[in-house]
């Protein structure tokens, strides 16, 4: 049975944080609502010390490519909607 696996990344931007303190407010408030609508794997993976963006992986597995893509799509518009992250930069693979 084949498996697909599709990796999201998406830059984000939190022109509101003036903290890491508050940057990681609102990154753990997207990861969290992402793992739960979704259920995908969701890891801050870039821009750690940076207090005004943040780099998220997320990543899906799944038997259908199609569904997997899908799944993806939604994760990216879910996470535009965000009222504290701005979505600068988006890309999607499928492995």
């Amino acid at each position: 049975m084949p498996m697909n696996i599709g990796s999201l990344t998406l830059r984000i931007a939190i022109r509101g944080s003036f903290s890491l303190k508050d940057k990681r407010r609102v990154v753990k408030s997207l990861k969290d609502r992402l793992r739960a609508r979704f259920n995908i794997a969701v890891a801050e993976v870039g821009d750690l010390d940076h207090r005004q963006a943040a780099t998220l992986g997320i990543v899906s597995v799944g038997n259908d490519s199609g569904y997997v893509l899908g799944l993806l799509e939604q994760a990216a518009g879910f996470a535009k909607a965000h009222p504290e992250a701005e979505v600068i930069e988006c890309s999607i693979e499928m492995l």
